[in-house]
């Protein structure tokens, strides 16, 4: 952990030096359960409960859209031409499925890259492709630091409509079905949703020709918790 701590200040160690010593494997575990304690164990609640969200997006987007739709929206570095997905590489090469399937893996890890392909595992055969989660500001807030500045947003969810908004997203959707949820007009749900997304309590993302709202961390826990006295 000394060393860990020593390399926020200092350059990072020679890791291909100490790769080459007798008790490289070893140290290399040691550093690499120190690096998740400080870096990753803080944020680790939060982190599962964004990729979980970044899953049922997916599933959502699999269930309305289907594989092609899928596929068109992994972002910028993945092209579907069906039947093939490409992937903007720096390595050239095909794989094929032959009918084992492919695991889809959400990541905040590989943000610069895009979206990673990983070799079929050994033991299901399956490929796995990891792509990038996308993070908005609330998103990104809530993630590495309570927002700072949204107490007015906060505020402004008193009330018995955010409040069943709030709620009717636990089941993700868009604008116009949450506007029939709550029997209220696209423009008002809208309104709404864009209160809910100011204070960290969902995250929006487009679908195509529409958006789709999901209950962040933040959110969820609210409903577990407090949610019956917001609505009083």
């Amino acid at each position: 952990m000394a060393k860990l701590e020593a390399s926020r200040t200092t350059r990072l160690p020679d890791l291909v030096w100490m790769l080459k010593r007798s008790n490289a494997v070893g140290e290399g575990a040691d550093l690499v359960q120190d690096f998740f304690q400080v870096a990753i164990a803080p944020y680790w609640q939060r982190m599962q409960g964004l990729l979980d969200a970044e899953r049922d997006a997916r599933s959502r987007i699999v269930a309305t859209g289907g594989v092609e739709l899928l596929f068109s929206t992994l972002g910028p570095k993945a092209r579907w031409r069906a039947p093939v997905l490409e992937i903007a590489s720096e390595l050239s090469g095909d794989v094929y499925l032959n009918g084992r399937g492919l695991l889809l893996a959400p990541s905040l890890f590989v943000a610069d890259r895009g979206v990673v392909l990983i070799e079929p595992e050994r033991e299901s055969g399956r490929s796995v492709l990891v792509f990038a989660a996308p993070l908005d500001r609330a998103a990104g807030a809530l993630l590495w630091g309570m927002p700072q500045a949204n107490d007015q947003a906060l505020a402004a969810l008193v009330g018995r409509t955010r409040a069943a908004g709030l709620q009717a997203l636990t089941d993700a959707c868009t604008t116009g079905e949450l506007a029939n949820r709550l029997g209220i007009s696209v423009a008002g749900a809208s309104q709404h949703a864009a209160v809910l997304r100011e204070a960290g309590l969902i995250t929006t993302r487009r679908n195509r020709n529409a958006v789709l709202h999901t209950v962040t961390p933040l959110g969820s826990a609210l409903l577990a918790g407090r949610l019956s006295s917001m609505a009083s």
